[in-house]
């Protein structure tokens, strides 16, 4: 079936000092960084993107990094943990690897029959590390300190914490596709089988949670794939009709987009898999040049002078 939410397809979240930000994605968790580009409301902000060496979604992690950003708040409303899948005996390493990096985590855990790290990236974003029971064939970006056999293979699940889970459960049943697989206490597992990994979306119901504050070190929105921008337009008549603001198609360079807020308050974007991010430099070169939209193109020498150097 071709009209079929095909899992994330990248994640957004907010950051603060934009050096920091780089080292520690692609030099402690060893993503690479696959485009440089700019935030489209706020020029003078970077948009940075990590992933696999070609940016294939169920991947890409991106941030804004506002350099005095205030630290943001995890509560009800919100997208609170982003999981990455990890090869299964790797959790060791990666104890070792965050110790010698002072890198905030908790000890080795288990949900759902899997092992699991959680840490915090420098803003205080919470991610965990999760050796998947399903195989994952995906192939990791590696560096010279991080190799296949420990590398992230990209999204295992995002977390949602919500109040009260049945509307964000009944878009992701009945509009998305996903079912729910399991349940343990408080925590209920959906997963879509229209693809085979970064496919799992987890609700967490907290009824008396504060709602969160969105800014530092949190998420600012959840994508979700599809395959083109007919099946874009196709779930965006099926979101309509449910009465849900939903934004007209944006061209983001890299993939076509809508966005709109599902009913437990998170902002939910979809993305098209086309263009990708080769539309505009070489596999080779990903993240190696300032990328401007076009509206953007003629204050390059001001943005370049303006914009962080990242090293």
């Amino acid at each position: 079936m071709e009209n079929q939410i095909k899992g994330l397809h990248h994640i957004t979240a907010i950051a603060g000092n934009a050096q920091r930000n780089y080292n520690f994605y692609t030099k402690v968790l060893g993503l690479r960084l696959i485009k440089k580009t700019v935030n489209f409301d706020d020029p003078e902000t970077y948009h940075l993107y990590y992933g696999d060496e070609v940016g294939t979604p169920g991947t890409v992690l991106t941030f804004f990094p506002w350099q005095n950003i205030m630290t943001g708040r995890r509560g009800s409303r919100q997208a609170t943990e982003i999981g990455y899948s990890v090869p299964e005996n790797s959790l060791e390493f990666w104890l070792k690897r965050f110790e010698q990096h002072n890198v905030i985590h908790n000890k080795v855990a288990e949900k759902f029959g899997e092992r699991y790290l959680t840490f915090l990236d420098p803003d205080g974003l919470k991610l965990e590390l999760i050796a998947s029971k399903k195989p994952d064939n995906r192939l990791p970006w590696e560096t010279n300190e991080i190799k296949a056999e420990n590398a992230t293979k990209g999204f295992h699940n995002v977390t949602i914490t919500t109040n009260k889970m049945q509307p964000t459960a009944d878009i992701l049943t009945g509009v998305f596709g996903y079912k729910l697989l399991e349940q343990h206490v408080n925590r209920y597992r959906f997963v879509t089988d229209a693809v085979d990994n970064a496919n799992i979306v987890d609700l967490v119901e907290v009824e008396g949670e504060k709602a969160g504050h969105v800014a530092g070190g949190s998420v600012h929105h959840v994508a979700f794939r599809v395959e083109n921008e007919a099946v874009l337009m196709h779930y965006r008549e099926k979101i309509e009709a449910l009465g849900l603001h939903i934004t007209e198609k944006i061209d983001r360079n890299y993939f076509y987009s809508l966005y709109f807020r599902e009913p437990g308050g998170v902002l939910f974007e979809l993305a098209t898999d086309n263009p990708g991010f080769s539309v505009d430099e070489p596999v080779n070169e990903l993240g190696s040049h300032l990328k401007l939209p076009p509206q953007y193109e003629e204050y390059r020498a001001s943005l370049e002078t303006t914009l962080p150097k990242l090293v």
